[in-house]
């Protein structure tokens, strides 16, 4: 258990119906690291913001949440911290409960996309991103950030995959779309409100934050320009939420140190917020 729990992330884990979980590791980054620092700068700067969301005007102090603090991950070899995260994000599905990963870099959505795919053999991914990570491999290593949506499809197969805001990728990349592996709305997030699922298909959200602009969020290690603002990007998560029946969501790549004004985390403090609220909406509906 962490010093600081995220806000209002104080109930107790049997009672919970959402777990808020950390797995701050970042040894696969390809560029600039530091997202392991991203899960305690959101836990203590979201002190700074209101428990209320005056945008689905409910507020997480009615709400049922656990901070269950962050994981131990040993740094190197990414084989035993996915396991971790895998074991951790079972743990909770098992328990009937939302998991809430945060990151740490990317690569650490694979651990819990591998415990929703278990108990959910039909589920669908829904990928916010500047990056494709659809790379085979990346210097070598398969189990690299850069490659984290590749390997999600190594699990679930050919068109369930949905990525949004996708801006940058090899030519190889680009191509592994084009052949209809993955669904790509390259850019923007504009053809969400036209995405469908059959009733209660289960999906798993991933955000990388820096699907956002770099005016808006420098505080990641690879920067992309040309993305989309925080009202697009918070109006995209909760019509996910919404509209689907999201099993697991996570939010990665936030590297505070690399944004000395802070606004990075504060975004991310936000946007969780939103998503916690949303995510619980259902439970006490």
């Amino acid at each position: 258990m962490n010093a600081v729990n995220f806000i209002s992330a104080d109930c107790g884990f049997d009672e919970a119906d959402a777990v808020v979980f950390g797995a701050p590791y970042d040894s696969t980054t390809s560029f600039r690291p530091g997202a392991r620092f991203g899960t305690a700068a959101i836990r203590m700067e979201s002190f700074g913001i209101e428990t209320y969301s005056p945008y689905q005007r409910a507020d997480l102090a009615d709400r049922r949440i656990h901070d269950a603090g962050d994981l131990e991950l040993p740094f190197g070899d990414p084989a035993r911290p996915l396991a971790m995260i895998e074991s951790e994000a079972a743990r909770i599905l098992d328990a009937g409960k939302m998991p809430a990963l945060l990151g740490g870099e990317h690569l650490v959505t694979l651990g819990a996309v591998r415990a929703a795919a278990e108990r959910h053999p039909d589920l669908r991914i829904i990928h916010f991103d500047a990056h494709a990570d659809l790379r085979q491999d990346y210097l070598g290593n398969a189990l690299s950030h850069a490659c984290v949506i590749r390997r999600c499809h190594d699990i679930l197969g050919d068109g369930r995959i949905w990525q949004f805001g996708i801006r940058s990728g090899t030519r190889e990349e680009f191509d592994f779309m084009a052949a209809g592996h993955v669904v790509t709305e390259p850019f923007t997030l504009a053809t969400l409100p036209s995405l469908s699922f059959p009733e209660n298909t289960p999906v798993y959200l991933t955000v990388d934050l820096d699907v956002l602009d770099p005016s808006e969020f420098p505080g990641t290690g690879t920067q992309e320009a040309g993305g989309v603002a925080f009202q697009q990007l918070l109006s995209a998560v909760l019509d996910v939420f919404r509209r689907f029946r999201v099993v697991a969501f996570d939010f990665v790549e936030l590297a505070p140190h690399l944004d000395p004004s802070g606004r990075s985390t504060a975004l991310a403090c936000k946007i969780l917020r939103e998503a916690l609220l949303a995510a619980t909406a259902r439970r006490v509906a």
